[in-house]
């Protein structure tokens, strides 16, 4: 994953959760200093945190493509 993509990761991450930076924090397990620092590009994260990060975004990405109804797909009739 390119550096500069890092801070758009984390704060797209974080807004489609709903998160503050602290919340998002104890979810991923660093200090609130630490995902201020990501968001604006002075840090990069550790390779354990970045896995977690991207499998963090799938599962994200997935739920939100389970709610979305599929283009094409035959409504329900009542």
């Amino acid at each position: 994953m390119d550096e500069h993509d890092i801070p758009t990761l984390v704060k797209g991450l974080r807004d489609r959760l709903r998160l503050t930076q602290e919340q998002f924090a104890r979810e991923v397990g660093v200090t609130f200093s630490t995902v201020n620092q990501w968001e604006n590009g002075h840090r990069r994260p550790q390779p354990y945190l970045l896995r977690r990060l991207l499998e963090m975004k799938a599962s994200v990405e997935k739920e939100s493509a389970e709610r979305t109804p599929r283009e094409g797909k035959p409504k329900r009739e009542r």
